[in-house]
């Protein structure tokens, strides 16, 4: 699926949110979207675990 689409979708269900949930709603959403996001990176294999717990020294490297 093109990324311009999945993008659409995904402001879509904001805006649903936002318009029939209220402030809350769209946050809500908009949080789980973005553990969605990054639960399919790691799936695929575009990131590691051990991206978000390096200190900062390692990054460096």
């Amino acid at each position: 699926m093109n990324m311009a689409v999945v993008g659409m979708i995904a402001g879509m269900a904001l805006g649903f949110a936002g318009y029939f949930g209220g402030f809350g709603a769209f946050l809500l959403v908009a949080a789980l979207g973005a553990v969605g996001f990054v639960a399919g990176r790691l799936l695929e294999g575009d990131m590691e675990l051990g991206h978000f717990f390096r200190t900062r020294d390692d990054r460096r490297r």
